[in-house]
């Protein structure tokens, strides 16, 4: 069957704590204040035929506001931390406003390891008739409406045991097949499948710009990440989101916060010189990027993903 349309909304590009972060006034959280600019919490909308949602988290409900759809056919859920999935009661609301009789409760995909915890929290959620667990394993194809989608296992460190990313295929309007790569959160992948070489699409986390000396909370650079989009080659765009604001900037006195990272060998231009800038808001971001992939000649399409951006993969 091929799809009429397929589009992906970001829904949020932000780290946990999103950006301009509570209480901070680093250069970066000042400057994306100043510029009126934010990064709520990640999630994503594949909208076609088949509404699919990735991840849930706590700004769900103003977030499918801004972008509504009538229904959500499922959702997948990447791991059990808090700004993955804390948003899913506002999935309620696709109950509560149905005619009695009408609703159908939402396919929700997770590991076993995440719904140990999810499920202690939201439960209800299925007992109530909100939501159908469905419990997935890495490397098992699954079949949801008009998509198709592969977990692969991530390591995303030892409070995230249930991690994975996710590997989808949808037909588009000329009926080929296309692949989209969503990693989530990660540091590294876990005996990784055949079918993350040559996605179309791929959607990787850049908590950081450059990669840190201590990589406590297991999340991927950007620096880091072009190892990836290097090995993987996708053939036609990369999204970077989950952006945090934990790079140390020169000069900011604000560096001695505890979320501050020091970097452990900055990313540099090939030929030389003084590392590439710490970004402090999406232009910023976009235009070290583009210069990332000038300075190093990569034949590789990346954008920078902003909260509302949205992509035609039809």
């Amino acid at each position: 069957m091929v799809n009429d349309s397929m589009n992906l909304v970001f829904l949020g590009t932000g780290g946990a704590w999103g950006i301009p972060e509570l209480n901070c006034d680093c250069r970066i959280c000042t400057e994306m204040r100043a510029r009126r600019e934010s990064r709520k919490r990640c999630a994503l909308l594949l909208s076609g035929v088949t509404n699919l949602l990735i991840d849930c988290g706590p700004d769900i409900s103003s977030q499918l506001s801004a972008n509504p759809v009538e229904k959500i056919d499922g959702l997948l859920i990447s791991h059990e931390h808090g700004d993955h999935y804390l948003g899913m009661d506002d999935l309620s609301a696709y109950k509560r406003t149905m005619p009695r009789g009408k609703f159908t409760p939402i396919p929700v995909f997770l590991t076993s390891r995440a719904w140990e915890t999810i499920g202690s929290r939201f439960g209800y959620l299925a007992e109530t008739g909100v939501i159908e667990v469905r419990v997935v394993e890495p490397g098992k194809k699954y079949v949801l409406g008009q998509l198709e989608f592969i977990p692969f296992k991530t390591s995303h460190g030892g409070f995230a045991e249930g991690s994975v990313g996710y590997i989808i295929r949808f037909r588009r309007k000329n009926g080929d097949e296309a692949r989209l790569v969503y990693t989530s959160d990660f540091v590294d992948v876990v005996d990784a499948p055949e079918e993350l070489l040559s996605p179309h699409f791929l959607i990787i986390q850049s908590y950081w710009f450059h990669e840190p000396a201590q990589n406590r909370p297991s999340h991927m650079s950007f620096q880091r990440s072009l190892d990836f989009i290097r090995r993987w080659k996708p053939l036609e765009e990369t999204f970077l989101v989950h952006l945090g604001d934990a790079d140390m900037v020169p000069g900011d006195p604000a560096n001695s916060m505890m979320k501050k990272t020091v970097p452990k060998h900055p990313l540099a231009p090939p030929s030389g010189g003084a590392p590439y800038p710490v970004p402090l808001h999406h232009d910023q971001w976009q235009e070290s990027v583009d210069q990332v992939v000038r300075d190093y000649r990569l034949p590789f399409k990346i954008t920078v993903a902003r909260d509302g951006m949205k992509a035609d993969l039809s």
